[in-house]
Order: structure tokens, then C-alpha cells, then sequence
């Protein structure tokens, strides 16, 4: 924790470190700027993307996606079922986190 009388500002303790790292903030990604490699694209569920896309129309998107850069595209790392339905929603952005993530 931070000394008192001291804002740490949108920081939290580190896992490892327990050193004050930034907090991740959703950003807005294009849909079209996702690749969505093959292997994750096997593991779709149409059933899960409807039932997702009917909580996004009542309550919104709650869990952003999480991708990595690759380009001048971004990989999806997190959330293949959320960016179907956001897709099927007729969506051309979506809520995400960029995380720094090694190619597999």
C-alpha cells in the first residue's frame, strides 16, 4: 500500500514484485483489425455466442477482450465468444485490453 497522504493514482501492487505497476485500461478496438487465429476459432460455440449477445443487449459489454499487437493488427488472446457476438450484434468496435503476450 501506498504511505499515507499519498495517492498512488491508478496503480496497484505488482504479483511478484509487489513494486506499484500500472493498472490496465480497456481501449476501443476496431473489429476488423482482429485476427482470431484458427486453432481458437475451432473452440466456437454458437450457442454461447447467443447467449452472450442477448447479456451485451441488456447489460453491455461487462469483460473486455484481451489481445496483442502484431502489426498493424491485433491478435485476440482472451475472448473469442465476446467478439462473436459483439459481431453478430452488427458492433464495429469492441472493449479490449492490449496485453504484452508471447506468440504461441
Amino acid at each position: 500500500m501506498a504511505a499515507p497522504g499519498l495517492n498512488p493514482g491508478p496503480f496497484r501492487p505488482g504479483p511478484e514484485t509487489h513494486a506499484w505497476q500500472p493498472m490496465m485500461k480497456p481501449q476501443v478496438f476496431a473489429i476488423s483489425a482482429i485476427y482470431v487465429p484458427a486453432k481458437r476459432r475451432k473452440t466456437l460455440n454458437p450457442a454461447t455466442v447467443r447467449a452472450i449477445a442477448e447479456s451485451i443487449l441488456a447489460k453491455g459489454l461487462e469483460t473486455p477482450i484481451m489481445v496483442r499487437a502484431d502489426g498493424e493488427r491485433f491478435v485476440l488472446i482472451e475472448g473469442l465468444h465476446r467478439l462473436e457476438a459483439c459481431k453478430t450484434l452488427g458492433e464495429q468496435t469492441i472493449k479490449g485490453f492490449l496485453v504484452q503476450a508471447r506468440k504461441h
